[in-house]
Order: structure tokens, then sequence, then C-alpha cells
């Protein structure tokens, strides 16, 4: 194998890795977006369940109790999939899932 055949596989190899890559970037993208969507049906859902409670709501003080424990589980559970929950990032992705001290204020209050 001559010099110039061994810079053509090379290339052919490059081309093929840089191929790969830009098809490994979408599909990152694809499931990032697919998650974005999935926050967001969860969150409709939620909103439609807390709807249907609010219609058929009793004057139990231990179904409000468990209405708001829902609620509290619900955004605990988007904001251990990556997503903020404050009201200043709603709904972006946490970089590195570092956390956010907005977010904890949300979910720690009394």
């Amino acid at each position: 194998m001559d010099k110039r055949e061994l810079f053509d596989a090379f290339d052919t190899f490059s081309q093929s890795l840089m191929e790969t890559l830009a098809e490994v970037e979408a599909l990152k993208k694809q499931v990032q977006d697919l998650v974005e969507q999935n926050t967001a049906y969860r969150l409709e859902n939620d909103k439609l369940r807390e709807r249907l409670d609010h219609l058929t709501q009793t004057d139990d003080s231990e179904k409000v109790s468990k209405v708001t424990t829902g609620r509290r589980e619900n955004l605990e559970n988007i904001y251990d999939d990556g997503f903020h929950i404050c009201t200043s990032f709603y709904g972006q992705r946490r970089e590195n899932d570092e956390g956010c001290a907005f977010c904890m204020e949300l979910l720690y209050r009394e």
C-alpha cells in the first residue's frame, strides 16, 4: 500500500466518522425534543388531573392534602428529569443537571 492509498483510506475513514457523528447529533436532538415534548404532555396531564380533582372535589381536608402532595411529587419528577420548574426558566433543560436555587425554593417551601 503506497502513501496515496493510505491517505485516501484515512480520508474515507474520516468522512465516515463525520457522517456518523452527524447522525448521532441528529438522534440526540430528536431524543431531547421527545423528552421536552414528554414533559409538556406530563404537565398538561397534571393540569387536567388537577382540574378533574377540582370538579369532583369534596370539602374533605384529606383530599386537599393529597392534591398538594401530588403536585409536589409531579414537580419533583419533572425536576428530576432535568428540567426547570421555576418561573424564570420553566420547562428549559438544566445544564448538566445542575441545581437551581429557584427550583429548590419552589419544591421545599412550606
